[in-house]
């Protein structure tokens, strides 16, 4: 079985926050199978620009047009390899963004939780279920670093962030 790599992103905030995709993340993306993105993409050549190198799918956040949201929606499960990844950004007004994103698919059987908004990268696992943030590309708030994540899933699922100091 050929594993898959999937870049997972979020809160790129395009054009605002970056002109243009940064060049870690354009390396990982050259040999990438799938991108997925958790909302707040801003406009859609995000979308346009990413579908250069894999096809994408993804999710909307809080900034997010409607012309985007009806492409794409608010929430979703995705399968690979038998491996169920849930999608959300993660706003709202209760709780915290990670309890936002685990009540989502709280009635859901799902590995992985892909979620956003906060732009705290995330990775930790909780009664067998992975959650993730990926952090931001281009937008990194008061972290220290900007963030993606690379999922590899073949017989088993392994996921880990890339950390990195510019966004060019």
């Amino acid at each position: 079985m050929k594993e898959l790599k999937i870049i997972a992103l979020s809160d790129t905030h395009m054009p605002r926050m970056a002109k243009g995709l940064p060049s870690t993340l354009v390396k990982e993306l050259m040999d990438a199978d799938l991108i997925l993105h958790a909302g707040d993409w801003q406009t859609e050549a995000v979308y346009e620009e990413l579908s250069k190198f894999a096809p994408v799918d993804g999710v909307c956040g809080n900034v997010d047009k409607e012309e985007l949201i009806e492409r794409f929606g608010m929430k979703k499960i995705l399968e690979f390899c038998g491996f169920r990844i849930g999608l959300v950004h993660g706003h709202g007004r209760k709780g915290t963004t990670e309890q936002r994103a685990l009540a989502a698919f709280k009635e859901e059987n799902v590995n992985l939780i892909i979620y956003g908004h906060s732009h705290i990268p995330v990775l930790k696992e909780i009664d067998g279920l992975t959650l993730l943030n990926p952090g931001s590309p281009t937008d990194k708030r008061r972290q220290p670093y900007y963030s993606f994540a690379i999922i590899r899933i073949g017989e088993e699922m392994n996921v880990e962030h890339v950390y990195y100091q510019s966004k060019t």
